[in-house]
């Protein structure tokens, strides 16, 4: 599948191909942090197809809950998380909030449900409103 996507304030935009069988939630404590949310969802780029289109984001490493070295990008102007790499550079992440066709992607799996935090597993019985309440 063929997607496009950006930052929140628009500085930086991107293009990959992703394969969206493969987007999944992670709940590591180490996404919590990064989201200040209970987990992220990412849709992983087939290999060489990501390209920003648009802008130069910003980056550092940082070794994760598995061990692995993860470099994670994001907005200098706004701070919007973009994607990760592995140590090697090889894989990404992109973090599907960026994704401009994010409700065409359902998550296939979770990882890291250790640690996941209480009350996020059935959200469908809390009450729904349109807008804010």
């Amino acid at each position: 599948m063929h997607i496009t996507g950006g930052c929140h304030c628009g500085a930086i935009r991107y293009q990959a191909e992703i394969d969206p069988e493969r987007v999944s939630i992670c709940h590591c404590t180490d996404c919590q942090r990064l989201t200040g949310s209970a987990y992220r969802i990412t849709a992983p780029a087939r290999p060489r197809s990501f390209t920003l289109t648009s802008g130069e984001p910003r980056g550092y490493a940082k070794y994760g809950d598995s061990g692995g070295l993860s470099r994670q990008f994001f907005c200098p102007n706004c701070g919007s998380p973009l994607y990760r790499t592995d140590g090697e550079g090889g894989a990404i992440g992109i973090r599907v909030g960026g994704i401009d066709q994010r409700r065409e992607l359902t998550p296939k799996k979770q990882i890291w449900c250790r640690s996941a935090l209480s009350g996020v597993e059935n959200i469908e019985t809390l009450p729904r409103f349109e807008g804010e309440d």
